[in-house]
């Protein structure tokens, strides 16, 4: 029992930390349980599976990573399949559309949305930067909009949940794409707009970090950054739809 370390504790546990983590999480309860019998039978002087492995461990018991996105190429059939599956399609091809975060598009209501001026202007207190965000509507993301207006609610959302008056909830898309065999959440898919952008066109940098709402963190490059480049996103947007399209 003395010669136990943490290294050995480590050995054992890291292996399975990250893709068994409650049966890590007993090994580890088990290991120590059996080293703190040992410290009061006078064996040795400490638990090896104690705090010094606690501050080793990936905190929450799994690695951080990030979060799957498929390929720009998959993204067409993904769409295609999810518009022969479930009500809350419109909400997921709105937001593979337009590149926005799911609670942009979940919580969006129809006073924020210009069919005319083909503009969806997202509130400074929705964005997570918390500034004002103008979005370019591509002429697929307004038949989707005709097509949610037959199912709206009254509530005054675009794409309302099942309880009346609520948003689809969080776990409404992630679920949808599990059922339909999509290893990818919804955040990912900012990921496959983003890298079609840089491979697919000759969009400028600017144009594309802009088109995602992301905030430059360059101080003097956000100095001279006024302009939201919105008509070069316009064309942009219609890009990604055709591409969509097929």
């Amino acid at each position: 029992m003395a010669d136990v370390t943490p290294g050995h504790v480590m050995a054992v546990l890291q292996p399975i930390w990250g893709e068994k983590r409650e049966t890590a999480r007993r090994v580890k309860q088990r290991i120590s349980a059996i080293c703190r019998w040992a410290v009061a039978q006078g064996h040795r002087t400490d638990d090896p599976a104690g705090a010094v492995v606690d501050v080793a461990l990936p905190r929450n018991g799994v690695e951080r990573r990030q979060m799957p996105a498929l390929p720009y190429a998959e993204v067409a059939d993904c769409i295609a399949r999810v518009q022969a599956s479930a009500s809350s399609k419109l909400a997921l091809e709105f937001l593979v559309l337009t590149a926005a975060r799911s609670v942009e598009v979940r919580n969006a209501t129809w006073d924020e949305m210009d069919v005319e001026g083909a503009t969806w202007t997202v509130p400074a207190e929705r964005m997570k930067a918390n500034r004002e965000h103008r979005v370019p509507l591509s002429s697929r993301a307004l038949e989707l909009l005709e097509e949610a207006a037959q199912l709206s609610d009254g509530s005054g959302l675009v794409f309302p949940g099942v309880r009346p008056g609520r948003p689809l909830s969080e776990n409404t898309h992630a679920k949808l794409l599990r059922e339909l065999g999509f290893d990818a959440v919804t955040h990912g898919f900012r990921s496959s707009f983003r890298d079609y952008a840089a491979e697919q066109t000759h969009t400028p940098h600017a144009v594309m970090e802009a088109a995602l709402a992301h905030t430059i963190k360059n101080k003097a490059e956000a100095a001279y950054a006024r302009s939201d480049l919105f008509e070069r996103r316009r064309a942009l947007m219609e890009s990604w739809a055709g591409y969509l399209a097929g």
